[in-house]
């Protein structure tokens, strides 16, 4: 069974930072895109940053040049650096990985459960 953890959320000031971190654990064989996505109440989840494996990015063009996001393949982990934080950044956070597991033939995407930001003074 493969799970997704998400730590690092909490309360920031605007202008601020924080890194979150989303570590999979479960019978991994390999881990294609990987990715964050956030969703506000009543509204459709969308993308806000995505890395493959060959270590390709793509921003949502809200958080180009204030977020960054990487990956620590040995450790099945990717994290999202985040900077110059806004207001409008308050909402929860979600990662997304498409897992092949050990004796399967093909990939399949999962969540982690979300992890609260909140940007306010």
């Amino acid at each position: 069974q493969v799970q997704l953890v998400e730590s690092g959320g909490g309360l920031v000031q605007p202008g601020g930072s924080l890194r979150l971190s989303c570590a999979a654990s479960g019978s991994i064989f390999s881990i294609n895109t990987m990715g964050w996505y956030r969703q506000a109440p009543g509204k459709q989840r969308e993308l806000v940053a995505i890395i493959t494996s060959s270590g390709a990015t793509n921003y949502a063009d809200s958080v180009k040049g204030r977020f960054t996001i990487s990956r620590d393949n040995a450790k099945n982990t990717v994290s999202l650096r985040m900077s110059s934080l806004k207001p409008e950044d308050t909402v929860v956070y979600y990662c997304n990985e498409y897992i092949r597991e050990t004796g399967q033939s093909s990939y399949k995407g999962y969540w982690g459960r979300g992890t609260q930001v909140t940007v306010s003074s």
